[in-house]
């Protein structure tokens, strides 16, 4: 990873920490000491400064969007021709109710969003305000039939490799 990238420079302890929150999905220093084996005491200190410095950016309540009702997930490709800059037109992607992620590519499709919705009336919905956005000239929809699996990013790697990548010498 280069330089210019890296934010923060961690330590082993850091990138042991963070992959246990992935893994474990808490934040409890209890538990973390469990599967770590980093003394407690060093845990809420290590956890204020990464809340500090932004790298661990809440302590949120995961929500099954399933279960509340908006287990539709579509993603759509934007193609787009748009004045201004992309963050601005993504902007204006995200003002579509439902949206969760935004993201610019290279390629044929300029953007590609995400959506969970409760059903296809929401879908009917969304698509026809894409198309009303000045700047989309089509869109590309699909629905996902099922999740096989969504994680948090630091469980599809090994402890191995984020040490390998994250921590300095």
């Amino acid at each position: 990873m280069s330089p210019a990238i890296r934010r923060r420079r961690m330590d082993d302890r850091d990138v042991r920490l963070l992959k246990a929150i992935a893994e474990l999905e808490t934040g409890s220093p209890e538990q973390l000491h469990e599967a770590t084996g980093i003394p407690v005491s060093t845990i809420h200190y290590r956890l204020n400064n990464l809340r500090e410095e932004g790298i661990i950016a809440n302590d949120r309540y995961d929500i099954d969007l399933e279960e509340l009702g908006l287990g539709v997930t579509v993603l759509v490709e934007i193609h787009a021709d748009y004045q201004g800059s992309y963050e601005e037109f993504a902007d204006r992607l995200l003002t579509v109710e439902g949206v969760t992620n935004v993201y610019f590519t290279m390629g044929e499709t300029d953007f590609i969003v995400i959506a969970r919705l409760s059903g296809s009336e929401m879908v009917e919905r969304l698509i026809a305000e894409f198309e009303e956005l000045e700047g989309v000239d089509r869109t590309v929809s699909t629905f996902v039939i099922s999740a096989v699996e969504e994680r948090d990013a630091l469980q599809s790697y090994s402890l191995e490799t984020l040490l390998e990548e994250l921590v300095d010498g």
